[in-house]
């Protein structure tokens, strides 16, 4: 029974990535009023098709604009898209005592139905309604809704009885499986507003550009780093749009025979033609379109006219969009890069920390998590990571938690029970874990694992832990205060002193306390014979540095990868072109923002001048030889991990080392505990146990002798 008597319209918009699936509709609480609805209310939605949902409240940033807010399942049920409008009415439903389900993307045994139904209770359906429960992480399960008893709308429930019927077929049951809409998108709200605005209105309402008197645009290009989901967004714009989608990877179309790819391509835009409004979707144009004066074959060029003439030749196309892909849009022929082939290109960034966060919440959207998981934290400390990578992440967590069931399981039986299953929780310490195993892939190769150092591993030192803090960790905990006072973080830091000062152990606690990217330079590695080479080699560096920032470069030793210039000695100026290009790409015309540059040396006065001015190297900290305090600090450091005898007394001993560095104070530590395993190993039988006695201030004595025998030689 429909309540005619109040009936509004309102304009479509996304929901939350939180709510697909779940059948509901976001309006404001005056709408809802205006509507006659209350929350928990169940609607009808008439588009070109009917669909029922439960009405809840508009979050506060969708309200005032008389908007409805439902997912991309519930737009495809009432035949609607977004920008679109719909009529809301309220409508009473009935528990559903039967419900006839057909799957369309997994096979379904009847042993499965009680697990369905319990994922699918409180959801409100219709007959010829498509339906979709989740399983365990991104795994779904789509239905379509044959029929319900008693007819009309119904709610299921636990009583409800579920069967299984005839399964969708053939190419019904591919256009179904698994469709993407905008919700599934996370962290590129800007990116697809510009690529909708290109793409949905020409397809959708064609008039406007013919009473515009101006063509629609032909294509668009998009670009970025891998897994940052360029070809998810080609797939859910033509699932949204209703388009006809063809897709082509760019290899594919090269054929051995003469003529055959250029006919090929011609055959993907005539069958687009008959079946517009199309989408062609070029993934890796790279490999068919690269610079023609650039390439050795013939092949490459034949396509890369043909593509060109097809684009934009005699014959207009219309309602025809070509969307196109790839990591290195400066690979491309130039002449594909001008209006009227691709009208824009729009680059698809590493997302940010919302965007992460958005991300993260989709694909563990289906997850059983634990009341400790802490998103929000995750998407902080992930830096760097692309869609691709927080899938992964995700995938990894569950893989370590699905580990520890492991035991339980009976690999004779074809199933794992879902009672085993249903007990299955993802707690914030598999996701930690996962953290380590997975990495940026932007920095992959030259990725470094985060080195297990904390500042309270750094004995002394307290100024120079306070610069670093101040330096690194507060531009990212506090990054509005900073841009609210006009502060810009120092784009370098230079770490100077004798050996054995803790520079090194300083940028192990750094990378591993601010928890950002870090990527450690070893400058041999970059140096090569080749002309050209190191150069490139340092702008790869800072190019990588800038997609996962913020990031830390490390240079150890950098007085021997960066000299002053001419201090070379040969005649390739290899050294002077390094420096030239770490100088521009430290504070050139390119702007370098996230990224910052730790350096460290124990011969400053070797190092080119213009390195260490403002602008590059803004903080230059020197490291003194440790105090009494510093040196009993490293000497309980040194220790606390070790026996330690009562007639130990380190205030003494920190006071007989004097002019000893952090490193000469760790190696006394050391050497003292190597001498108590010798003892123990003598004093041992054949056949008996062995085990270390405590260090005494004897064996800190004879380890102290040591050091300074040593310092003596040297």
């Amino acid at each position: 029974m429909v309540d005619t008597e109040k009936v509004c319209a309102f304009k479509v918009s996304e929901t939350l990535p939180k709510d697909v699936g779940r059948g509901l509709v976001r309006l404001d609480p005056a709408d809802m009023a205006a509507a006659g609805v209350a929350i928990g209310d169940f609607v009808e939605i008439c588009g070109k098709k009917n669909t029922v949902a439960k009405v809840m409240p508009a979050f506060k940033d969708q309200r005032g604009q008389s908007r409805v807010q439902i997912d991309g399942l519930t737009r495809e049920n009432a035949g609607t898209a977004l920008e679109q409008m719909v009529e809301i009415r309220k409508v009473a439903t009935r528990p559903a005592d039967k419900v006839v389900l057909s799957p369309v993307s997994i096979t379904l045994r009847e042993r499965d139905l009680k697990y369905i139904g319990s994922l699918l209770d409180g959801l409100p359906v219709i007959a010829g309604d498509r339906i979709r429960a989740r399983l365990f992480g991104t795994r779904t399960a789509e239905f379509r809704v044959i029929s319900t008893a008693p007819n009309g709308p119904v709610v299921i429930n636990p009583t409800t009885a579920l069967e299984v019927g005839k399964s969708q077929g053939g190419k019904e049951k591919e256009e179904l499986a698994r469709p993407l809409s905008y919700e599934e998108i996370g962290g590129l709200k800007r990116e697809l507003a510009r690529i909708r605005e290109i793409i949905e209105l020409p397809l959708r309402y064609p008039e406007v550009f013919e009473r515009l008197g101006i063509d629609a645009p032909k294509g668009v290009l998009l670009y970025g780093p891998p897994g940052c989901g360029k070809t998810l967004i080609a797939r859910a714009v033509a699932h949204e749009t209703d388009a006809t989608f063809f897709s082509v990877n760019g290899p594919e179309i090269v054929h051995k025979l003469y003529g055959e790819s250029e006919a090929h391509l011609r055959r993907i835009f005539e069958e687009a033609t008959k079946k517009a409004p199309s989408i062609i979707f070029i993934d890796e144009i790279d490999a068919i379109a690269p610079k023609r004066d650039q390439v050795q074959g013939d092949v490459e060029k034949r396509v890369v006219a043909t593509l060109l003439t097809l684009m934009d030749g005699l014959n207009k196309r219309q309602n025809v969009i070509v969307i196109a892909a790839t990591n290195i849009p400066n690979a491309l022929d130039p002449a594909l890069r001008r209006p009227g082939r691709f009208d824009r290109e729009i680059s698809i960034s590493i997302p940010d920390r919302v965007g992460r966060r958005e991300i993260l919440e989709i694909h563990s959207r289906g997850m059983p998590l634990a009341e400790d998981v802490d998103l929000d934290r995750l998407a902080a400390i992930s830096h760097g990571f692309v869609g691709a990578d927080l899938e992964a992440l995700c995938r990894e967590a569950a893989m370590i938690c699905l580990r520890r069931i492991m035991p339980e399981i009976d690999f004779a039986s074809a199933q794992i029970p879902y009672d085993t299953l249903g007990k299955l929780e993802v707690p914030m310490g598999d996701f930690q874990q996962a953290l380590q195993e997975v990495e940026p892939s932007a920095i992959r190769e030259v990725f470094v694992e985060l080195p297990d150092v904390h500042w309270s591993d750094v004995g002394g030192l307290e100024h120079v832990k306070k610069q670093l803090i101040e330096s690194v960790e507060w531009p990212l905990k506090y990054a509005k205060l900073f841009s609210k006072a006009g502060v810009t973080p120092p784009k370098g830091i230079l770490l100077s002193g004798p050996p054995g000062c803790g520079k090194t152990l300083l940028a192990k606690a750094v990378a591993n306390e601010s928890q950002v990217n870090f990527i450690s330079v070893k400058g041999p590695a970059l140096i090569s014979k080749f002309v050209g080479e190191s150069e490139k080699g340092v702008r790869e560096m800072f190019k990588k540095a800038r997609q996962a920032a913020p990031c830390i470069i490390f240079f150890d030793e950098i007085d021997a990868m960066l000299p002053a210039r001419g201090a070379g000695g040969t005649d390739s100026h290899v050294g002077d072109r390094v420096l030239a290009q770490f100088l521009t790409e430290m504070d050139g015309v390119e702007e370098l923002t996230g990224v910052l540059v730790l350096g460290a040396t124990n011969r400053p006065d070797l190092l080119d001048p213009a390195l260490l001015r403002p602008g590059r190297f803004d903080v230059q900290v020197t490291i003194d030889p440790p105090n009494l305090a510093a040196r009993k600090e490293i000497l309980q450091i040194g220790l606390r991990s070790k026996k330690v005898g009562a007639d130990v007394s380190i205030e003494e001993l920190a006071a007989e080392i004097e002019g000893f560095n952090g490193a000469e104070v760790e190696a006394i530590c050391r050497r003292a505990a190597l001498h108590t395993v010798r003892e123990a190993i003598a004093q041992a039988g054949a056949n008996e146990p062995v085990e270390a006695s405590e260090i005494s201030a004897l064996h800190l004595k004879l380890a102290f002798e040591e050091v300074q025998a040593n310092q003596r030689l040297e």
